[in-house]
């Protein structure tokens, strides 16, 4: 078992840990240009190594394909690209986060590549600081706040902004990555082999 597989696991079992009481919140931090970013950990379903991503073709850098988890087909963003940093390579330690987003009345499933995942940690509600209006090197509406984590800022992203399937849908050059959503709400319980044959016609 590789040592990001070691380390998933050790998350997603702090993932699943039971709520501590109180004005905590609970979140996932990760690198993404060697910066540190976080999403809510009650949004994050799992994470899993960066493997077989088919790209589609004509839509903009930040939207790196889909992939196939167990029979369904899951589009997949390149968080870096999103916010408008420079793609890091491919390493290692690369892993997608799969979160739950509302899409409408359905909920669907969206993959986020980033560069290497750190760790689950509990942060007071009250410590979180607003997001500043200058100076965040990202787009400020992608903020929810800032919080401190061993002593360094931590960038709590927005994940309705950011990760908005309206808007990335909208942003698309083509109606493909609007397709697959659709197909992805309509279609939840598509068989491995079906997803297969949906992947192999757009290579």
């Amino acid at each position: 078992m590789s040592d990001i597989t070691h380390a998933n696991i050790a998350v997603q079992d702090d993932l699943g840990a039971e709520e501590l009481e109180g004005n905590y919140l609970k979140y996932l931090s990760f690198t993404v240009d060697g910066e540190i970013y976080a999403l809510s950990a009650l949004d994050i379903k799992e994470i899993i190594e960066y493997t077989n991503v088919t790209r589609i073709p004509t839509v903009p850098r930040y939207i790196r394909g889909v992939t196939n988890l167990r029979g369904s087909v899951v589009p997949v963003i390149d968080l870096a690209a999103r916010i408008g940093k420079p793609s890091g390579e491919i390493t290692k330690r690369t892993c997608i986060i799969i979160v739950e987003l509302e899409y409408g009345e359905d909920h669907i499933d969206l993959g986020v590549v980033i560069d290497a995942i750190n760790e689950v940690f509990n942060i007071l509600e009250d410590d979180i600081e607003p997001a500043p209006s200058l100076g965040a090197g990202i787009r400020s509406d992608f903020i929810w706040g800032m919080g401190k984590l061993s002593g360094k800022f931590v960038t709590l992203l927005n994940k309705d902004k950011v990760l908005s399937v309206e808007e990335l849908a909208a942003l698309s050059e083509t109606a493909q990555f609007a397709g697959y959503l659709e197909s992805k709400t309509n279609v939840s319980d598509s068989h491995e082999a079906g997803v297969d044959s949906d992947l192999e016609s757009d290579r």
